[in-house]
Order: C-alpha cells, then sequence, then structure tokens
C-alpha cells in the first residue's frame, strides 16, 4: 500500500501541500491525497461544532457514497450521542490538538451503527479535535469495509500526524469564512448581533481583520493612522467581549453555520 512510503520523520514535506493549499478550493483533495498517503485513509470528514448544541459538516471527502448523507444526519442530531462528545467538551481550554479514544462500534447506539457503521460500511477510524476559541474542528479519517480497518503502522502514523493535520484543517477552515464571502460577511456585520453594536469605522477595522489585514495595511487602506485603528480594534473588541483576533473569527465562524432562515 502506498502508506508505507511514509514515515514520522517524512512528516514536514507530507503535510507542506496542506499547508500551501490552506484557503484554495484544491485543499479538501490535498488534504485526501495526504491522509491517504499516510494511513490509506479512504473517506475524511471534518466537523465544525459552534456551541454545545450546534455541529456543521465543514468539509467531506472520499470514496463513501452517502458521504453527504452522513454529514447532514450528524450535524442535525448525532453530534449530541457522538461517545467523543464529552471528551472534547472537557478539552475545551486545552490550546492543542487531541487524538480521540480508539474506536469501538460497542461505543455507539444502535441508530448511529446503523448509518454509520452498517449503511456506510465503516469498519474503522481515527479522530482528533482542536478548539479555537470558542469553534472545535473535529476530524475524522474513515476505513471501509473494502479496505478493511487500519493496520497498527497506519494507525501509528495516522496519530502521530493527526495533531498537526487537525490544525492545519482548523486554519484551512477559518481561511474558508473570509474566502467564502465578503458580501456575506459584510451581510452579517450590518444585520447580527452582536457586530450591531460597533460603529462604522469599527466594522470596517474588524471586517479588514478578517480579510487578513494587518494593522498597518488597515490604516493606509482607510486612510486612517495608525493609532486610530488601535483604537477602533480596541473598541470594538470590548463590545465583542473579545480579546484576540482568532476570537473574532469564532464570532464569523458561528453566524456563518447558522441555517439561512437564522440570518
Amino acid at each position: 500500500m502506498g502508506s508505507a512510503a511514509v514515515e514520522p520523520g517524512d512528516s514536514s514535506s507530507v503535510l507542506a501541500p496542506m499547508v500551501l493549499a490552506i484557503g484554495r478550493p484544491s485543499f479538501s483533495q490535498v488534504l485526501m491525497d495526504t491522509v491517504r498517503a499516510v494511513a490509506g485513509v479512504g473517506h475524511c470528514m471534518v466537523f465544525a461544532l459552534e456551541t454545545e448544541r450546534t455541529a456543521r459538516c465543514a468539509l467531506g471527502i472520499g470514496h463513501i457514497d452517502i458521504g453527504p448523507d452522513l454529514g447532514a444526519a450528524y450535524s442535525e442530531h448525532f453530534h449530541l450521542s457522538d461517545p467523543n462528545r464529552e471528551a472534547i467538551l472537557r478539552q475545551r481550554a486545552a490550546p492543542r490538538p487531541i487524538v480521540l479514544p480508539s474506536f469501538a462500534r460497542r461505543m455507539y447506539s444502535d441508530s448511529y451503527r446503523k448509518i454509520f457503521f452498517e449503511d456506510a460500511e465503516i469498519v474503522d477510524k481515527i479522530a482528533a479535535a482542536i478548539w479555537v476559541d470558542s469553534a472545535c474542528f473535529y476530524v475524522n479519517f474513515y476505513r471501509t469495509a473494502e479496505q478493511g480497518r487500519f493496520s497498527r503502522n497506519e494507525a501509528a502514523r495516522l496519530c502521530n500526524m493527526a495533531p498537526a493535520i487537525t490544525a492545519i484543517v482548523a486554519r484551512h477552515c477559518q481561511e474558508e469564512v473570509v474566502a467564502e464571502a465578503p458580501t456575506k460577511l459584510h451581510t452579517l456585520f450590518s444585520t447580527r448581533e452582536p457586530f450591531l453594536k460597533l460603529t462604522g469605522r469599527e466594522k470596517d477595522v474588524c471586517l479588514r481583520i478578517l480579510s487578513g489585514y494587518g494593522s498597518e495595511a488597515i490604516a493606509a487602506d482607510l486612510g486612517i493612522s495608525l493609532h486610530s485603528t488601535f483604537t477602533y480594534r480596541k473598541r470594538a473588541y470590548e463590545k465583542l467581549n473579545i480579546s484576540s483576533q482568532n476570537e473574532l473569527f469564532a464570532i464569523a465562524l458561528r453566524l456563518m453555520a447558522l441555517p439561512r432562515s437564522a440570518h
């Protein structure tokens, strides 16, 4: 199998294409190519957990035909019965990725096993998660019946690289918030709490922060002083009850994940 060529010492070169693909349409395929090379992964799904009661499928790729159905089912209600849920919530304050407990079918309810393991023919999985402020990115790597379970070496390689892969996936999902649509961001800032609390200039600064502008670039783009830029940012963060750029990203992620009818 192609994964045998990947050794732990090769991780930097193996992950480099993923880093370069962050924020680009090719990211999903590059991710799949990477985990297939590392451990023969057959399907990958990423869920964004923005609150304790909501989840959305942020990414799904591989050769499970009903993958989109699985993503929808998990997002609608199965995330509440996921046996990894408690372990994920306990790590909310952890600043680093975590690899979840080993897979065992008995951990799951009958209805969960029916759709995810019998209908989808999933026979094994390895999962990891990382919290970025109030949002958690939960990355699942699956093997199907046709492939068989992960070998001991494949599992070891994937578990070794899963934290770095998960962090890269989280950054890509954050980048997608911006790439998904400046117009959508503008709509959120003009129609949704908590952004309605901000003045026009405070919104201008926050929108540019989300678009990747540094402080000096924001000042130049808006034609204001660097001191004014810092002041508007500070005031905006105080009104939003946040203290960092990552928290601003988390708010935008959460609002973009809401159903269209809720906007």
